[in-house]
This record gives C-alpha cells, structure tokens and sequence, in this order.
C-alpha cells in the first residue's frame, strides 16, 4: 500500500513573522513541500491527533519553545510519549540560548536549533533540516 499524501512539514511557533519566515522559506527551497502552521503545543497536538486518524503525518515538526498555553518542551513530551508520534522528527527551531533547553533537547533526542537572524540564514537552516524529510 503506497502512500499518495503530499509531503508536509508542520511549524508550531506563536510568532506569526517568524511563521511567515520559515514557509516562505520553505517554499524557496521545495515549492512542493505543504507548510501546517499552528500557533502553539495545543494546536499541534489537536492536529497530531487528527493526524492519527487519517495516518497522514508530517515528514517533519518544526517546534519553537517558548509559546503560550502549551511550549515546546511540553508539546515534545507529548509527542514522544504517544507510540504512534514518538518516532516522528522533530526539531526546535528557537530564539532561546539557555542551556537547559539545550539540555532538554538533548535528553529528548531532538536536534536544537538557534534561529538566524538574516533571511539567507534562515534559508540555508530550513533546507539543512528539511534534509530529514527526504529519509
């Protein structure tokens, strides 16, 4: 049974620009890569979810830490302890330099991204961690 979906990425961050930023980078990079935006871990994880039911998961989750209702750290835990999502890859892409969520990430498997602050960068960065949806 093949898998007719379209490849997808799905990008949680409460920051509208930088939502913004890494779809048009995306874009740039792949125009056949569909972007899934949510606004934060809530909206992620109710998506995750619906995801289950249709088995129509993102070959990547872009994942910022801090944003309110759920943060990141908090979405992660979910994902990797629900058995059917925990194998999905996941990334922070994330303005915070603080060691502990370095650690966190590390600790989780989960590869820990700073965001750059140029357009360019930030090109060069998405298409570094869109590797992973070619696997």
């Amino acid at each position: 049974m093949t898998n007719t979906h379209k490849k997808f990425v799905l990008c949680v961050d409460d920051d509208i620009d930088d939502r913004l930023v890494i779809c048009e980078a995306i874009r740039d990079i792949d125009p056949s890569l569909l972007v899934v935006e949510a606004k934060n871990g809530v909206e992620a994880n109710q998506f995750l979810q619906q995801a289950k039911t249709t088995g129509n998961f993102p070959c990547l989750v872009i994942l910022d830490i801090n944003m309110p209702l759920m943060d990141g750290k908090e979405t992660l835990k979910h994902i990797k302890n629900d058995e059917t999502l925990k194998t999905l890859p996941v990334v922070f892409f994330t303005t915070s330099s603080n060691p502990r969520d370095q650690s966190f990430s590390t600790e989780y498997g989960v590869e820990f991204v700073t965001k750059p602050s140029n357009y360019q960068s930030i090109v060069t960065t998405i298409k570094e961690i869109l590797s992973r949806c070619n696997d």
